[in-house]
């Protein structure tokens, strides 16, 4: 299965993205495909055996539109696409300033005796009826050229049977053109009373203020889209390469994996490497939020686009465009941003009907009144009013835009949201269950007490339990091999090693059977440990973790190790309980070491010595109780909880493994941001409600109040001006709304 991003163009209307999104799920091969109207984008994942990139963007010109491949060279060229929508964006005022030269000319003429502006003799509608519309014929039509891009794609996607908004607008003006031709005709023919009931200024009118709307809708959308360009500007453009024993700057797209670059005081890390040669300080806080430099040295790993604070240093380029660090977060970012929130498909399914619908109103509606009132006139007020007042954009905007921000925003926070399904998952979560090592505690331990029997010294079982930790890759046996480092003592040869998960290790060292692990792995093997039991309370007790040495079936000792709670992980908890909150803490620890642990920091619902493949089946022992959970981890162990939970928060420090299977990514790997993540979700939410409410609701209202409903209970008719103003303004409206969450802020105590 392949995943690929498209950007479209041609669209104006959720409309157009539903028509989009329905071609493509109709060609054979095609897995999964969302069409995201606030940033133009098609996210589709397809099998390439069945369905090529060339076949997928002719569906989408057959469609109507024009698909452009991410990964092509225009796409790569992110300046080249800036440009493109500076220029769309100019392109539109230009039309706009434009059409207002015609139209205010036009609304002084045809409606300036309205408010007692008296016209010259020669187009006055009494005097000279024959030059009074031939002026208005004149300033409309090139206000209908200039707006020609809504009938090029609004009667196309009419003919093709996939009308957007464009095509409400194109029917709407067309007809009032055309009927004005129709008036102008009946005029020249001696019939004077057709100069009252003109509606070329309905035309130009709906076209210039659809275009000013339009204009700002632009602008909106690129404000949107800030935090993936403040990314891309975190890359320097270019980097100092050394070839031959030379140094020379080449452009970043041309530094090749295997490159020597050298980085000098001050500058930018240019890509992903390992340092060979110097030592520096580099400061990472562009990624991981840390503030305070990181120490660099030969053999140390550097990221792309952080900044050397002092010192020369060179490094080997290991990872290049779109492998480089920066630019995976950037894609994870425009990933999110292009997915679909569950929440939007209501407005999906309702934008998808929504157009022709409204056409049918429009008709009827007209036809309606006309049976009435017998006056053509009125009918055609009627029936441009339901098409212009109609606004799909409203809705096609409502949801993906506030995704786009709040997903950007996250971004801004080093919180990586992967989709907008966990966006919206978040808001609901009511239980935080927390890994306890490398999320509540650093997940460096120190060993703090060696407890020995007779017949055996502390520096004996020390060696014995340092050899045979040496091949196991869990945090505690780490511990008790960088003790036996620190010490200086030697390792003895190990003749089998066997790791048994959630338990411990056993292994063979000069013919003499050693297992070393918890209380459990005492039990199952038969070892009696009643004699240290006390011992082993205590120290548990103390929030440290004792683990059990047994050599040919007898205990021998206990060393105990000891795990740093992270400096935020109380005030972190504690946050998370103000959110109304309730947090719970997983470990593989036994019992009294894990309330000790739980106490530190504010805990008091612990589920301890869970088995790695046990922690997903407590996390949906709570789904079963009707609870919505957020699992919090850093570990290859945690990743099965990571993937049942209903949104899984890997901690950015962790493993691959575990922020693959996360929904949510903490790049900081600041236990706080958990409660950032949650609040920015809940406050998006609401965001988007309060955006469906407007534009249904807009809607809801509107069209009846165009359908003349008013007017039966003796009110005014709405003109479809207002109606053409009115629908700018929803657009505009919306996405002013969803703009707010630019202005996010995290929670604190």
């Amino acid at each position: 299965m392949k995943s690929k991003i498209f950007r479209i163009e041609g669209m104006n209307c959720s409309a157009c993205s539903r028509h989009v999104e329905r071609v493509v799920k109709k060609l054979e091969g095609t897995m999964e495909a969302n069409v995201n109207l606030a940033t133009e984008k098609l996210t589709i994942k397809f099998d390439e055996k069945k369905l090529t990139i060339d076949e997928i963007i002719l569906a989408i010109e057959k469609a109507g539109y024009k698909g452009i491949d991410e990964d092509s060279e225009l796409k790569k060229d992110k300046k080249k696409i800036e440009e493109m929508k500076e220029d769309e964006k100019n392109s539109l005022w230009k039309r706009f300033l434009l059409s207002t030269i015609f139209t205010i000319p036009l609304l002084i003429v045809s409606m300036g005796h309205m408010v007692g502006y008296t016209l010259p003799n020669i187009i006055s509608p009494e005097i000279s009826p024959k030059n009074f519309v031939a002026v208005q014929i004149l300033l409309t039509t090139p206000v209908l050229f200039v707006g020609y891009k809504f009938y090029k794609v609004g009667i196309k996607t009419l003919l093709k049977g996939s009308p957007n908004m464009d095509s409400l607008i194109s029917i709407g003006t067309l007809s009032a053109y055309l009927y004005g031709i129709f008036a102008t005709i009946k005029i020249f023919m001696g019939e004077i009373n057709y100069v009252h009931k003109l509606y070329f200024e309905s035309a130009a009118t709906i076209l210039t203020l659809i275009t000013l709307g339009k204009y700002f809708e632009t602008v909106s959308k690129g404000k949107t889209s800030e935090a993936i360009k403040k990314l891309i500007d975190l890359a320097p453009k270019t980097a100092r390469v050394e070839k031959d024993g030379q140094e020379i700057i080449v452009l970043l797209e041309d530094v090749r994996v295997g490159d020597i670059i050298i980085i000098k005081p001050g500058e930018k890390i240019p890509v992903d490497g390992i340092i060979i040669e110097g030592r520096t300080l580099i400061d990472e806080s562009m990624l991981t939020g840390e503030s305070i430099p990181v120490e660099k040295n030969i053999g140390s790993t550097i990221i792309g686009a952080s900044i050397n604070k002092n010192g020369t240093a060179k490094y080997r380029a290991t990872k290049v465009g779109d492998d480089t660090a920066l630019a995976q977060i950037i894609k994870l970012v425009e990933e999110a941003q292009g997915s679909k929130a569950p929440i939007a498909k209501l407005a999906d399914t309702v934008s998808g009907y929504f157009v022709p619908v409204v056409i049918i109103l429009a008709i009827v509606s007209g036809l309606a009144w006309f049976l009435v009132k017998k006056d053509l006139t009125f009918s055609l007020e009627i029936f441009i009013s339901v098409l212009v007042i109609a606004c799909p954009c409203a809705l096609g905007l409502a949801t993906p835009t506030a995704i786009m921000i709040a997903t950007g925003k996250g971004a801004e926070y080093g919180i990586l949201i992967k989709s907008g399904e966990a966006l919206e998952i978040a808001h609901e979560i009511n239980v935080v269950v927390l890994d306890k090592t490398g999320t509540i505690t650093e997940g460096k331990p120190k060993v703090t007490d060696i407890i020995v029997e007779e017949g055996i010294s502390q520096e004996e079982i020390l060696i014995i339990a340092g050899s045979a930790e040496k091949g196991s890759e869990h945090s505690l046996g780490e511990a008790i091999v960088r003790e036996m480092r620190d010490k200086n003592l030697e390792f003895v040869k190990v003749q089998e090693f066997s790791a048994i998960p959630g338990y411990g290790i056993e292994v063979k060292i000069k013919n003499d059977k050693i297992i070393l692990g918890n209380k459990k792995l005492m039990d199952k093997k038969g070892i009696l440990i009643k004699q240290l039991e006390k011992t082993s309370n205590r120290l548990a007790e103390e929030g440290k973790t004792p683990m059990y040495i047994g050599i040919n079936g007898k205990l021998m000792g206990i060393i105990a190790v000891a795990d740093t709670v992270k400096k935020n992980s109380k005030e972190a908890i504690q946050m998370l309980k103000n959110m109304g909150l309730e947090v719970a803490m997983i470990t593989g620890d036994n019992k009294r070491t894990a309330e000790a642990i739980g106490r530190e920091v504010g805990i008091t619902k612990i589920f301890s010595e869970v088995l790695p493949h046990e922690k997903s089946f407590e996390i949906v022992k709570l789904q079963k109780n009707g609870k919505k959970v957020a699992m919090v981890g850093d570990g290859i162990n945690d990743a099965p909880a990571l993937a049942v939970s209903d949104v899984g928060i890997a901690i950015g420090s962790g493993t691959d493994v575990a922020i693959e299977s996360a929904d949510i990514v903490l790049m900081r790997s600041d236990l706080k941001d958990v409660s950032t993540a949650i609040k920015l979700s809940r406050e998006t939410i609401t965001n988007i409600k309060q955006n469906l409410f407007w534009a249904f609701g807009y809607n809801i209202l509107g069209i009846p109040v165009a359908m003349g409903l008013l007017y039966i209970f003796g009110g005014p008719l709405l003109s479809p001006m207002i109606a053409g103003g009115a629908m700018s303004i929803s657009s505009v409206s919306v996405l002013s709304n969803a703009l707010r969450l630019k202005g996010f802020k995290p929670l604190k105590i």
